[in-house]
């Protein structure tokens, strides 16, 4: 089934992009593994998606363990995405096993990915969170506080911001999540026009198995996918 589900995915990215005059390749899938088992990972993997997210700390250190030491994890180059909120005290956990911080939405969490970073000679990747959706229990940065916010990330040694990351708020239909990606896209294209870093954001993260393909159309070059490739 999830080799079936990782082709559907392909395809429906691949009508998307030929809509939009996009490459394809220049979009990468996160599986997202919450609640999912090792061997439901593997074949993840093996169906060749090798960006995997998970969203607590603790749940992806007893995954990351199974699939290095097996032979699957040792063949292939997976890279590993934090996507859910980060407690400053699991920091150490995630700056030890994650490529990307997608989460970052304070300068107190951001100093304390430094300075875990720092200890193990580690520029950590990062995305910004941008709270682009109205709900209460959203988390990340209001766009008029975020400039400041970045400002002061930017100067921290051991990080490395690659773009931003939001969630759209749930409902039953995608278009209604258009307005909130564009948002994001539209912060982008302000932070790079201001000159925020020394360099231009690159990743828009946003998008996950009910809009992805609407986030995909307004930019984003990054999706994270859960029920879309482990159920039927």
């Amino acid at each position: 089934m999830i080799r079936e589900n990782v082709s559907r995915i392909r395809q429906r990215i691949l009508k998307v992009c030929s809509k939009i005059d996009q490459d394809p390749g220049k979009i990468t899938i996160i599986a997202v593994s919450k609640g999912r088992t090792i061997e439901q990972m593997k074949e993840v993997v093996e169906a060749g998606i090798t960006d995997i997210g998970e969203n607590r700390a603790q749940e992806a250190v007893i995954k990351y363990k199974g699939l290095i030491t097996s032979e699957l994890g040792n063949s292939r180059a997976i890279k590993w995405h934090m996507v859910g909120h980060l407690q400053t005290n699991k920091v150490k956990d995630a700056v030890r096993i994650f490529d990307l911080i997608q989460s970052v939405d304070s300068v107190r969490l951001a100093e304390e990915i430094d300075k875990q970073a720092d200890k193990i000679n580690k520029i950590q990747d990062i995305l910004v969170e941008i709270k682009t959706s109205p709900e209460e229990s959203k988390f990340g940065l209001k766009p008029d506080e975020a400039i400041k916010v970045i400002k002061d990330i930017v100067r921290l040694k051991n990080i490395n911001i690659k773009g931003l990351m939001t969630i759209a708020p749930a409902g039953d239909d995608p278009e209604k999540a258009r307005p909130y990606f564009r948002m994001l896209r539209e912060f982008e294209d302000k932070i790079n026009e201001l000159r925020v870093t020394s360099y231009k954001s690159g990743v828009l993260s946003m998008g996950m198995t009910d809009d992805f393909e609407i986030a995909v159309e307004e930019g984003s070059n990054m999706v994270r996918l859960g029920r879309a490739f482990f159920e039927g």
